[in-house]
Order: structure tokens, then sequence, then C-alpha cells
């Protein structure tokens, strides 16, 4: 059971981590830092973006459109902030 716990952080950390990168490449995209006619860019903007989209998508429904501005990474990082969260303080508790 331990194992399970601490695998799952992980995951959730491990997945924050891929939000952070898809923010800041799609900057670096936006920018033209980075050119997505480059396989290796476009690989790895694409990997970020299917893993993150579909979260994102739900976050957007809620929030309102404030143009150029798409707060909704920051909402998602907060949630994944809040369920590691909940999980030190209430599973850990339990399995320890």
């Amino acid at each position: 059971m331990i194992a399970i716990f601490y695998l799952a952080l992980q995951v959730l950390k491990l997945y924050s981590y891929v939000v952070i990168a898809n923010v800041v490449i799609s900057w670096l995209v936006a920018f033209n830092v980075l050119n997505t006619s480059n396989r290796f860019v476009y690989l790895i903007l694409d990997f970020t973006y299917k893993l993150t989209e579909p979260l994102l998508i739900r976050i957007r429904r809620f929030l309102p459109n404030l143009g150029a501005f798409d707060i909704s990474p920051i909402v998602l990082l907060l949630l994944i902030w809040f369920i590691e969260m909940c999980m030190k303080l209430y599973i850990a508790p339990l399995i320890f």
C-alpha cells in the first residue's frame, strides 16, 4: 500500500512537470525561439499537448475568457498541488 501511495505522488509530480514543460515550450514557439518545423520540437510539443490538453479543456470551460491570457495551466498546477497535499494529510496517516 505504501508503494502505491508513493507511486501516485510521483505520477502527480511528473504530470506537473509535463504541464510546466508544455507551457514553456508553447511560449518558446510563440516567441519564435523554437520552430515547429523541426521534427524533434514538434514531437515534444505534440506529446505534452496530448497529455495536458484533455484536462486543460475541462478547466477552460469554467474560466472566463481573458483574451490572450490562459490561466488554465496555473489552475491545473494548483489542483495537482491540492491533491498532493490532501493525499499527504489524509491518506498518509491511514497508511503509516
